[in-house]
């Protein structure tokens, strides 16, 4: 269905990038194709699900990519390949045929190297679609209007390790430098995080169920075609009984209505896209962060998926880089359904920093 609006549009698809296996992890290898590399520095991860896509937009392959985003695969390879990757508000964007519609932590969304770029595709692929029962009605048109705004008196708040997670020394660095540019926005800028208790538990527990419905029939006859994680992936939401499930529905609940009374003070957060630089391309996944052992495949990418369970509008734009030239983003995440303001605000800081135009050598 996107395909098809996106051509409707006269847009001319040339074919689906390089991806992780079933999308699983924020790393772009698989046996088919391969690994997918940084092009700011080859030896590097390109990020993913969607690294292919991130890599060719940096690289100038492509002028806009189109992706998913289930726990950061729209925003991780912006963020690693110096781009605007942008998860919008669940329920804006149409996706099917989709086997769980109504499930809502899977967004399709837009990539581009400006904010702009991204504002025009995603007003290209938001909108009711009566295919999809999950998508609330809107007017795509606004995110072809004008991204200039004043953020003056905005209060935003800044929690760069969403309470208490590890977190990368030069990340930290990156975000902790770029404060001052929201303040010199006009922004209000306060140290302050929602209460995100259960996040963690919710995003694993409803993967986890996601990957044994869509997956689980796949797991017998060709287990040992699968990489290991997608393998642990689908046997953990295999094992999971309707308590669990119910469970992390309940809470998820209770976590949503605790993010909206945050948002009544805050119209913004800002916080880390990923909590690590790109990592070496021959690894499966970081296993460490500042001497945290990382518990499984994606806890490296928590500040992504954590993000994810708020169902809010987020987007990965560049920040800054490494002093060894990684590509660093920040995360503005907006309230529900405020995704103009998302991209204004990213707009806004795009403007100032102008550290979106630096493009790799190989470019």
């Amino acid at each position: 269905m996107l395909v098809e609006r996106l051509r409707h549009a006269g847009a001319i698809p040339i074919g689906k990038t390089n991806v992780p296996e079933f999308g699983m992890g924020s790393h772009t290898y698989n046996k088919v194709y391969g690994t997918t590399v940084n092009p700011f520095d080859q030896s590097k991860s390109a990020g993913g699900s969607s690294g292919g896509a991130g890599a060719a937009l940096a690289t100038g392959m492509l002028p806009i990519a189109d992706g998913s985003d289930l726990g950061g695969s729209l925003r991780n390879p912006g963020n690693f390949n110096n781009i605007i990757g942008m998860r919008p508000t669940v329920g804006l964007v149409p996706s099917a045929p989709n086997p769980l519609p109504l499930l809502g932590f899977s967004v399709n969304g837009p990539l581009g190297r400006t904010v702009t770029d991204t504002a025009f595709l995603l007003s290209v692929m938001a909108g009711p679609d009566p295919r999809d029962p999950g998508c609330a009605p809107s007017d795509p048109s606004v995110f072809r209007g004008a991204l200039e705004r004043s953020f003056r008196g905005v209060r935003i708040a800044w929690c760069p390790d969403l309470g208490g997670l590890p977190l990368d020394s030069r990340v930290r660095t990156v975000l902790d430098a770029q404060r001052k540019t929201f303040e010199a926005l006009g922004c209000v800028v306060e140290d302050a995080c929602p209460d995100l208790s259960g996040a963690d538990s919710i995003f694993l527990t409803i993967r986890g169920f996601r990957s044994a419905a869509v997956y689980g029939p796949l797991l017998a006859q060709f287990r040992d075609q699968l990489k290991p994680e997608a393998v642990g992936e689908i046997e953990r939401g295999l094992a999971l009984t309707s308590a669990d499930v119910s469970r992390a529905m309940i809470q998820h609940g209770q976590l949503l209505e605790r993010v909206r009374r945050f948002q009544e003070k805050y119209e913004l957060m800002v916080c880390a896209v990923n909590q690590v630089p790109p990592f070496d391309a021959t690894l499966d996944w970081p296993k460490t962060i500042d001497g945290v052992k990382m518990e499984h495949y994606v806890a490296w990418m928590k500040s992504a998926y954590w993000i994810t369970v708020t169902f809010r509008p987020a987007i990965s734009v560049p920040a800054g880089f490494t002093p060894d030239g990684l590509p660093i983003g920040l995360q503005i995440v907006g309230r529900h359904r405020a995704d103009m303001t998302v991209l204004q605000m990213a707009y806004a800081f795009e403007q100032a920093t102008k550290i979106g135009s630096r493009r790799p050598s190989v470019a």
